[in-house]
This record gives C-alpha cells, structure tokens and sequence, in this order.
C-alpha cells in the first residue's frame, strides 16, 4: 500500500464571495463541524440564522463532489473541516448631514466545507 491509499478521502467545496460577515457565518460553521451530514441538514434547517442558505448549499455540493468523483456512500459522511474567511468588502456611500458622504462596508466571505467518510473506531 502506498501513503497516500493510508490517508482517507477528503472531499471538499468552495463558497466565494458570499454576502455575510465571517463572524455571523462561523458561528453556524461551529455548530455542524465534526457532525455526520444527516445530523448536519437538520440543523441548519432550524437554525433560525441567514447564514445558513449559503452554508447548506456548499455542503451539498462538497457531498455531491465526494459522491461523484470519489465514489463515497453519502451515509457515511463527517464534515471534518469547515471554515469561513474574509472576503472582500464592497465599499458603498450614503449620503449624511451637511453634505457629507458615509461609508458602509458590505462584508463578504469564503466558505470552505470538507467531508471524509466516517471511520469506524
């Protein structure tokens, strides 16, 4: 056996520039890391955040990944890595008393989400 046939598949997927600050959306990330997919579905459907959309939309598609390219049981998945970094903010202007010009930043975001198959010990 080779090293790398030792190592287990890792399936993963990117969200970019997703609208949302990275705090909002690592506090979801938090709650569903470790957890089997099924387990991790349930939640985010009920968690009451907005974040949540963009999340279960990259899970999907980091478990669709493991399930076509490397022919892994869906069942068996564990989120093994989930994180979220800062993207670029969009800088927009509104206008304010006395002719001044304020800034709002509009945060975005990087979502990453890899699933392994879950092992048996």
């Amino acid at each position: 056996m080779t090293a790398s046939s030792l190592t287990p598949s890792i399936a993963q997927a990117h969200g970019r520039f997703i609208r949302g600050s990275v705090s909002k959306v690592r506090r979801v990330l938090d709650q569903i890391r470790g957890r089997s997919y099924r387990d991790a579905l349930i939640m985010l459907e009920f968690m009451p955040y907005r974040s949540t959309g963009p999340i279960t939309k990259v899970l999907r598609s980091a478990v669709a990944n493991a399930e076509n390219n490397l022919g892994l049981d869906p069942a068996s998945l564990v989120i093994s890595q989930a994180s979220a970094d800062m993207g670029p903010s969009m800088k927009r202007y509104r206008p304010r008393a006395q002719g001044r010009a304020f800034a709002i930043k509009k945060q975005t975001c990087h979502i990453t989400i890899a699933v392994t198959p879950q092992t048996d010990s």
